[in-house]
């Protein structure tokens, strides 16, 4: 048995004792599998497993899923970030029912045409949802073999990501190409980790040619991060007549579709509580008073640190409650109960949960206002 057949043999007897029992292995439809590919990207596996469990209660085929409203599916991927995703998901099922008769196609030239379907996903689709014999590279494929093979280019840059393809690729048994890539990114996820890799539990380590070289912990080599960029914003929490003002962002914004309390960034030489005011005026039109400080939280977004300052206020006398929209599509006076029903962005999704925490002093203090 040569080096290549060790390794697969070794490989898929591990997986078939070690793999996790996630919940879209049990019969590889392809529909779970898609979402849970979506729902996977940029997030930890047990928190996909949460999600993808509700999710599919809610939505538990194609034809439910594309005939819901673009909040339910919001909602319920509230906390998973990256909105586009979503509404590409709502996209996606409305095509599939009005083109491919309610079904994942099982080629990867149709699946790229679907929005929010990339070469990576349409290849995992086809490979462990149809058994097609497709390489899949993701990070944690990356680092087994930037370690198998004692890699020591960043596994980012072009010639680097060709070189890996083609290893995937020369290893890809015909006969288990679910198995076999599955596996391959289980061995990441749970034995040849990012930190303190279990290597003695690797049922490969023999094949492993930085264990043997002692290099282990130096691959793969990382490209510098990009530092984050702090941002300060502040917002307002605007009550009247036992209602908190909401609005919906731009279609076309940031977090576009999801609700938010009224505010932005703060100007140069700004204190939080003038920009919460000046935001509130320039979005709504509102004159606002009697701002009180509530909380600060600390949220992060693609390369940002966004520092966030909430302030509750209420409207000055005698103005109407009906705002001047010039940075949202619709607006809603709602109950705090209510605030529930609605889809946020993270950092205004942890001010509600703070407003939920009853020994809170400021809600204590708007509790005269609010009911």
């Amino acid at each position: 048995m040569n080096t290549a057949q060790r390794f697969r043999s070794a490989l898929l007897a591990w997986f078939a004792e070690h793999q996790r029992p996630l919940p879209w292995r049990t019969h590889y439809q392809p529909y779970a599998i898609w979402i849970a590919e979506i729902m996977g990207q940029q997030t930890q596996m047990e928190r996909v497993v949460v999600y993808f469990q509700r999710w599919m209660k809610q939505f538990p085929d194609i034809p439910a899923l594309a005939a819901a409203s673009e909040q339910a599916v919001f909602k319920a991927w509230e906390g998973l970030g990256y909105y586009s995703r979503a509404r590409n998901i709502l996209k996606t099922a409305q095509l599939l029912i009005e083109q491919h008769d309610g079904k994942v196609p099982n080629s990867q030239a149709a699946l790229l045409i679907l929005p929010g379907i990339g070469s990576y996903t349409a290849a995992a689709i086809c490979s462990i949802a149809f058994n097609q014999p497709v390489p899949l590279v993701d990070a944690n494929v990356e680092r087994v073999f930037c370690r198998i093979e004692d890699i020591a280019e960043p596994p980012k840059q072009a010639a680097t990501k060709k070189r890996l393809l083609q290893l995937c690729t020369e290893l890809l048994p015909a006969d288990a190409p679910r198995q076999f890539n599955q596996a391959l990114m289980e061995l990441g996820a749970l034995v040849c980790t990012p930190r303190t890799p279990a290597c003695p539990a690797c049922p490969v380590r023999d094949c492993c040619r930085a264990f043997a070289a002692g290099t282990v912990s130096q691959r793969p080599v990382s490209l510098k991060k990009p530092e984050k960029v702090d941002l300060s914003m502040a917002c307002g929490i605007i009550t009247h007549e036992g209602r908190m003002y909401i609005q919906q962002r731009l279609p076309d914004d940031i977090w576009g579709g999801l609700w938010e309390f009224p505010g932005g960034q703060m100007k140069e030489g700004e204190t939080a509580e003038q920009a919460a005011a000046r935001e509130i005026t320039e979005e709504t039109g509102f004159q606002v008073t009697d701002l009180r400080p509530f909380a600060v939280v600390v949220h992060h977004y693609t390369k940002y640190r966004v520092t966030l300052h909430a302030f509750f206020c209420r409207l000055e006398e005698g103005q109407t409650a009906e705002p001047t929209l010039q940075a949202a599509s619709a607006f809603r006076w709602v109950s705090q109960e209510e605030l529930d029903s609605f889809a946020f962005s993270s950092g205004h999704r942890k001010l509600i949960r703070k407003m939920n925490i009853p020994e809170n002093p400021a809600v204590r203090r708007q509790r005269g206002h609010v009911t």
